[in-house]
């Protein structure tokens, strides 16, 4: 991974980047006020615009969580989470704040319970000794969907990730 300091005078931080086909995220964190940050995903490159912010990105194809949490003298005023997959130059996708061009959005929560239930689901499969950069996107769906109906999604099992993996193996 590249590490790049810059500090620019003014202007768009994502546009102080050169594009090369990556999935830019534009990371902030202020003590208790504004904390957007990575939970898991590979970083290709990350470039520091000041103490406070900075940019990391991601090859085409790659899952990661992005975190957002900000808050107020009165508490916290949101709170969310995204999974998302890096997408190609050129291919259909969606948009997100803090994200350029965007990505495939595979899971999409607000609010801090729905956070919560998420990392925990994402410390399980750590436990399971599985990168959840690796995970099948359509697990991240299935949670995704569960969730929005209220009600508990399936666990995530090696059995299923075994099955994943040979599936890609002969997918096209």
């Amino acid at each position: 991974m590249a590490i790049i300091v810059d500090f620019p005078s003014g202007g768009s931080s994502l546009g102080a980047i050169q594009d090369e086909g990556l999935t830019h995220v534009e990371l902030t964190w202020v003590e208790k006020r504004i904390e957007y940050w990575i939970r898991f995903g590979s970083v290709a490159r990350e470039k520091i615009l000041d103490r406070r912010r900075r940019i990391v990105s991601f090859r085409p194809g790659t899952a990661f969580a992005f975190v957002r949490w900000a808050a107020n003298d009165f508490g916290t005023i949101i709170s969310r989470l995204d999974i998302v997959r890096a997408v190609a130059q050129g291919t259909a996708h969606q948009t997100l704040p803090f994200v350029r061009p965007g990505g495939d959005i595979l899971l999409k929560v607000e609010g801090w319970p729905k956070v919560e239930r998420v990392l925990q689901v994402i410390d399980a499969v750590e436990q399971l000794g599985i990168d959840p950069e690796a995970v099948s996107p359509d697990h991240w769906r299935h949670i995704h969907n569960r969730m929005a109906a209220g009600q508990d999604a399936r666990a995530y099992t090696l059995d299923l990730h075994r099955a994943y993996l040979l599936r890609r193996q002969v997918q096209p």
